[in-house]
């Protein structure tokens, strides 16, 4: 078995890291956590994303393994996204990132105001 090093540069871990730590990824997983969704009812549910960086996270989420997506034959075609197995692995750990910022953005949000402060002066 290969032994895999996140901090080598050449380590395709890498890759992962970029994906999991992005944001709309993120958000993504959490929105598929609980039930199936379409395109639609996720792009109402991450306020804020666009269609294209929808489109984009979500054939990411599919190549990397994490999201199964199904189309049904029908006028107009219907298609719906899930987690797959691999994918549920990471609801947990993001759950963390996402309850870890919720609870500490005013520390943050006051950390960038002193370090802005200080920058200025």
């Amino acid at each position: 078995m290969i032994e895999w090093n996140v901090y080598n540069q050449h380590c395709p871990t890498r890759l992962v890291l970029d994906r999991i730590a992005d944001k709309w990824t993120v958000l993504t997983v959490g929105a598929l956590a609980e039930e199936t969704k379409r395109f639609g009812e996720l792009r109402r549910e991450l306020d804020g994303i666009s269609q294209k960086m929808l489109t984009q996270t979500l054939r990411g989420l599919e190549r990397d393994g994490l999201v199964s997506r199904q189309v049904y034959p029908t006028v107009p075609p219907k298609v719906e996204y899930s987690l797959t197995s691999l994918g549920k692995t990471l609801i947990e750990l993001l759950e963390g990132i996402r309850n870890w910022s919720e609870g500490n953005i005013e520390h943050v949000i006051e950390a960038q105001q002193a370090y802005d402060e200080q920058a200025t002066q």
